[in-house]
């Protein structure tokens, strides 16, 4: 699957959306990308997870570690695709941790994998969570970068598709200048017009 093809594959679902919309990060953006809805394709899923894991093969990971809930879906079709095990980290009172019993062995290859990259502060926070447990993280990966910029993972990061799009603060936000109403998607809380900003 080459980026052409994927961007593609994205604006056919609806994947790809157009707006005002507060990031997960705190950004405010012109763009959102709803991976979730290319994933609920299961045999979109699966191309994206063999795709991904092409990437990585060489190094042989033996865990596919991505955070709840937008790599979840990323990790178990990566996982599957290189013969490995798939687990994901929670958030606990807003830190992400291992529950449900997971576990990863002292020295074990890990590999972390998200579906959309805008900071990469959540990435990170995963794969200290894999470095905690003893994991030898050997990459970081994703389905789309939209980050802009360079990325402190200290691991060898590939994603399938590279995005530029508007990105801003909170206080520099042209949209918020206008009045526009901001809406914030995504799996942290429920979908939902947050209204116009305040006036400044």
């Amino acid at each position: 699957m080459d980026p052409s093809e994927l961007e593609a594959l994205l604006h056919h679902v609806g994947a790809i959306q157009q707006g005002h919309f507060l990031l997960s990060s705190g950004m405010h953006s012109t763009h959102y990308i709803q991976c979730a809805l290319l994933l609920q394709y299961p045999q979109h899923a699966e191309r994206v997870g063999r795709a991904l894991a092409g990437r990585f093969s060489a190094q042989a990971p033996s865990v596919v570690i991505g955070p709840a809930y937008g790599g979840m879906i990323v990790a178990h079709e990566v996982a599957r695709a290189l013969g490995a095990r798939a687990v994901f980290a929670e958030r606990v009172e807003g830190r992400f941790e291992l529950r449900r019993s997971f576990e990863i062995a002292a020295g074990e290859p890990v590999l972390v994998v998200e579906d959309v990259v805008t900071t990469g502060a959540s990435t990170l926070e995963v794969k200290r969570v894999a470095e905690r447990q003893g994991g030898r993280v050997i990459g970081v990966g994703a389905v789309v970068d939209r980050s802009a910029g360079p990325l402190a993972f200290d691991a060898p990061f590939h994603a399938l598709l590279t995005i530029q799009v508007e990105t801003h603060i909170a206080a520099l936000c042209p949209m918020c200048a206008a009045g526009e109403p901001i809406v914030k998607p995504g799996s942290r809380s429920p979908q939902s017009a947050v209204g116009a900003p305040p006036q400044r």
